[in-house]
């Protein structure tokens, strides 16, 4: 997917999306900005004679039309790129998209789920893989692109071509790197009810618009189908009824010819006549296949950070590879040559007092001294007394016996318990098995060298350590300036016979600030300031406080806007105070040549059902670079003089999400903005519009 479509998308799935961004991006994208030109200057969005420009369209059409329009082009554009797909007819495939994402956005504002935008983008992509399969196989999937999109499909798919379309989708997606969830949404979608009942939201309104959509017109939807997203069966015929207009309406947008679709005969999915894949193929597609689940198991097995860990994800592992229910494992004692169980849970007291020697021969024996995979099967003479024993403990007809490591002999040997007619197919899996086996034993010795683990523990508490330092470093700095040129006042003052008593009483702050920063950065509990920090007397004393300290150049002009209300927030003042300092130095030295600075308190704002002040630092320098923008709040190393330099934003960053606020920032070529939404400290809600009545100029 173009990183254009993608950025388009992430901004439309944000909630703070302002219409200056989205406009910058879309002027970028020649087809995206022509058809919102196109609608906005239609008749149903314009009366006027005078052409509307793209921010005036953009207004016009409003936010939610805008959001439908520009993940249904991005993506139209994405599908209309595959190859193959020119020469098919996609008004059936995109018709059922559609009629799955309207559903989906509907199904998640219905059922209160926050991302609407995602849930519509999921429902756009649900049935990608199928555009991948047409794009990668044509001459052996044209003839199932068209039939009905249901389990049969997917079935005759993994016969066909050894993987589904569900599976397709979700790995392109996990390439676009678009969330995880968007990805199990499309890889879950024909999944059994039960299995999806407590699944992620997204799965489930994905899932559940899916299932609608793909209910022929003259079928009824079955009774309790909306519980699944907890809502009514009233709510979602209400939902349905009313898909079919939107479903229009965003289809001219995008101009596709959707009338007629419901006329076509719908196939049911097959395998072509006389069907076989080349000399070799088959084998191809099984290694490939083998070597990507391979690497995941690898990742997988690469997390636990204990042998107890490690054999619970093995076995976690087995159940989900290869369908093996129950499995126990043994280890070779440290003190003989005999296997012990090391299972936990429901299987620990049977285990306890298991003990198979090494040197007794029988099929387990075998897997640990040869380091081979090995099947047995019940029957007369066929079994040691202790792998019968185990036999009926897993309650199954046959044993698999997996060697963890490449060694022999290995220390380690799973034994996994399936019914008789399984066994035939976990043989076909034997390369699969012996690589899930290698790459466990792996992980065990990694873990038991520990090593490694060790040096990576000790090389993180370097690295935090070091990091700390220099966030002290440059927290300590702000307050050490300030008390440096108050101390050069304080010398003009004594001169002239002036009394020093507020300069004094500011340095002692200053002190003790320093004392909450290292205090902070040592682990010590933060300190519980009562009555919370009014907003508008700290903004006025920092901004007076840069005024007379002489910090600032003479070219620059600092303005504080508050409101005429008191504002109160929870934090310590403390904290705002470090907030705003580190602000207000960035935007000085982003106006080397002088201008204007501006700390204002814009007053009330109410959020997501909760009471927030807005406050805003402005500056008038040259804009922050496209770069510099990209990591933000990241602390990367700054082109400024000193070594801790770089560090301010993300201290910012992180002290405001501790709040629970926000902060954003708006930049141009005229000037940078810093907008924050700090809590209040009450949760009433008036309806009035604060009035900013005060300027200290």
């Amino acid at each position: 997917m173009p990183q254009i479509l993608v950025k388009l998308i992430e901004l439309c799935q944000r909630d703070d999306t302002g219409m200056d961004a989205l406009a910058r991006l879309i002027a970028n994208d020649a087809g995206i900005a022509s058809k919102i030109l196109t609608l906005a200057n239609s008749a149903a969005y314009h009366r006027g004679n005078s052409k509307l420009g793209l921010m005036q369209g953009l207004i016009n059409l409003g936010m939610d039309t805008i959001k439908t329009l520009v993940i249904s082009e991005s993506v139209f554009q994405t599908f209309n790129a595959f190859p193959n797909a020119g020469a098919a007819d996609l008004r059936c495939f995109w018709k059922h998209a559609l009629t799955t994402a309207i559903l989906a956005r509907e199904i998640s504002k219905k059922m209160g789920y926050a991302q609407s935008e995602e849930a519509y983008l999921a429902g756009l992509l649900h049935d990608v893989g199928r555009l991948a399969l047409l794009a990668a196989a044509p001459k052996e999937y044209t003839a199932n692109f068209h039939a009905r999109d249901n389990a049969m499909l997917s079935v005759t798919e993994q016969q066909t071509l050894q993987i589904s379309h569900t599976e397709a989708g979700a790995w392109l997606i996990e390439r676009w790197n678009l969330d995880s969830f968007l990805a199990d949404s499309v890889l879950y979608h024909h999944e059994k009810l039960e299995r999806v009942v407590s699944a992620h939201p997204l799965i489930r309104i994905v899932h559940l618009a899916h299932s609608v959509s793909s209910l022929p017109a003259e079928v009824p939807m079955d009774p309790g189908g909306g519980a699944l997203c907890g809502i009514s069966d009233t709510d979602l015929l209400a939902i349905q009824q009313g898909v079919a207009e939107q479903v229009k309406k965003t289809a001219d947008y995008l101009g596709i010819d959707v009338s007629g679709v419901d006329d076509q005969a719908v196939p049911v999915a097959q395998v072509p006549h006389n069907f076989s894949l080349p000399v070799g193929q088959a084998d191809l597609m099984g290694e490939v296949r083998n070597m990507a689940l391979a690497a995941e198991i690898s990742v997988s097995f690469s997390r636990p950070k204990s042998v107890a860990q490690l054999l619970d994800v093995v076995q976690q592992n087995a159940r989900i590879l290869f369908n093996i229910e129950n499995a126990v494992m043994l280890m070779k004692s440290a003190t003989s040559q005999t296997l012990v169980g090391v299972s936990s849970g429901a299987f620990r007291q049977h285990l306890s007092e298991l003990a198979i020697p090494l040197s007794a021969g029988g099929g387990i024996a075998k897997a640990a001294l040869l380091n081979q995979l090995v099947y047995l099967e019940h029957g007369p003479g066929a079994l040691s007394l202790q792998e019968d024993q185990l036999l009926r403990l897993l309650g199954a007809d046959c044993l698999v016996c997996v060697p963890l490591g490449t060694a022999s002999p290995s220390n380690v040997v799973f034994v996994g318990g399936i019914p008789s007619w399984q066994l035939e197919d976990l043989k076909q899996s034997a390369r699969l098995l012996t690589s899930f086996g290698s790459l466990a034993g792996t992980a065990l010795d990694a873990i038991n060298n520990g090593r490694s683990e060790m040096d990576q523990l000790i090389a993180s508490v370097h690295a935090e350590h070091q990091e700390n330092a220099r966030k002290v470093m440059h927290e300590v700095s702000n307050p050490l300036a300030i008390m440096k040129n108050y101390i050069g006042v304080i010398d003009e003052k004594l001169m002239r016979h002036e009394p020093v008593t507020r300069e004094l009483s500011i340095l002692s702050g200053e002190i003790d600030r320093v004392g909450s920063i290292v205090d902070e950065f040592s682990g010590a509990p933060p300190r519980i300031q009562p009555g919370g920090t009014e907003i508008n007397q700290l903004i006025t004393e920092l901004v007076r406080l840069f005024r007379e300290s002489k910090y600032l150049p003479s070219t620059v002009q600092i303005v504080a806007n508050v409101a005429d209300q008191p504002c109160v927030i929870s934090g310590s003042s403390d904290v705002l105070k470090q907030i705003l300092v580190n602000l207000i130095k960035n935007a000085v030295e982003a106006m080397p040549s002088g201008g204007q600075l501006t700390v204002s308190n814009l007053g009330r704002v109410l959020r997501s059902g909760r009471l927030y002040f807005e406050v805003c630092v402005t500056d008038t320098g040259a804009g922050l670079p496209a770069e510099v923008l990209a990591n933000l709040y990241k602390p990367v190393r700054s082109s400024k003089a000193g070594e801790n330099r770089g560090l301010g934003l993300s201290i910012v960053h992180d002290k405001i999400q501790k709040m629970g606020g926000t902060i954003s920032c708006h930049s141009t070529k005229v000037g940078t903005v810093f907008e924050m939404y700090l809590p209040a400290q009450t949760a009433t809600v008036q309806r009035s519009t604060p009035e900013f009545a005060q300027n200290v100029a």
